[in-house]
């Protein structure tokens, strides 16, 4: 069988095979045209004329059928190669705990996109966020949990991104990264707090509730490539995480945080601390 081919020896002996069997395949059809032709008096007398359009006949129909069947085989082939090269393309791609794009995934995904947002003038923010005390968790309930936390959030990430067009993955470990392309900078803050306030949640595993919070970090587009960017939004959430955690935090192009502090439920309201305007959902 093909997929069992490896060594240079298995190629020469499958080879071999296939040219005895349509050896074997040529000469049985030869035959038995022959003989349905010209019959099966060997000692007959026939026509030249006649014995050229039999062979003619014969080269033909042998010549197509099997070019035809080894041109469908190898189709087929192509076929099932050119799949499997893009389902492991697509797990190189994929993280396998949450089913979303891993960091290799992103970066290829999100840099064609910033390009193209670019290209047509397009407002992109990015968005990098991460699950408060993530060790913590580890340590009091054990990596079974962890994963269950990260599956969990990860799927809540996922339904939310799919129908707005954000592009979303698992950056590494219990942080995510996030695109958002033709968005404004208020779109992409109320997509972050609606985010933050669907991740203040509880995620049963055991017969236990474990609360977990999430702090986002936005940056918008100011020129230059992915790497500044997400460096930026990357900024935004330590700083998320310096103000509590459990919040949004936005840099405008000057590098200024402008934090969006976000509970799972409350009303908002205006504040101003230490220079920061800050809009606060319910209570820290």
């Amino acid at each position: 069988m093909p997929n069992q081919i490896v060594t240079q020896r298995d190629a020469i002996r499958y080879t071999a095979g296939r040219v005895a069997v349509t050896a074997a395949i040529t000469a049985l059809v030869t035959m038995i045209f022959l003989i349905s032709d010209l019959g099966t008096d060997w000692s007959a007398t026939v026509q030249v004329g006649a014995v050229v359009k039999a062979s003619m006949m014969v080269a033909l129909g042998v010549s197509t059928t099997l070019s035809g069947a080894m041109a469908y085989r190898s189709a087929q082939l192509m076929r099932q190669l050119t799949s499997t090269r893009a389902e492991l393309v697509r797990m190189s791609r994929t993280d396998l705990l949450t089913g979303l794009l891993n960091r290799r995934g992103f970066d290829d995904a999100a840099a064609a996109q910033l390009a193209q947002a670019n290209f047509a003038g397009q407002p992109v923010v990015a968005m990098m966020c991460d699950i408060d005390r993530f060790k913590a968790i580890n340590d009091l309930y054990g990596h079974t949990v962890g994963d269950r936390v990260l599956a969990e959030i990860g799927g809540i990430l996922r339904d939310f991104a799919a129908p707005r067009g954000m592009l979303i993955a698992r950056h590494g470990g219990e942080e995510f990264a996030g695109l958002m392309v033709g968005v404004s900078d208020q779109e992409a803050r109320d997509y972050a707090l609606e985010l933050c306030r669907r991740c203040a949640t509880e995620v049963a595993c055991d017969g236990r509730e474990v609360a977990v919070t999430m702090s986002f970090g936005l940056a918008s587009y100011d020129g230059g490539g992915l790497s500044a960017l997400m460096r930026r939004a990357d900024l935004a959430l330590y700083r998320a995480k310096d103000l509590g955690r459990n919040c949004v935090v936005q840099l405008d192009n000057g590098d200024t945080p402008t934090a969006v502090l976000s509970a799972p439920s409350g009303g908002m309201r205006e504040a101003e601390i230490a220079g920061d305007h800050r809009l606060v959902a319910g209570n820290l």
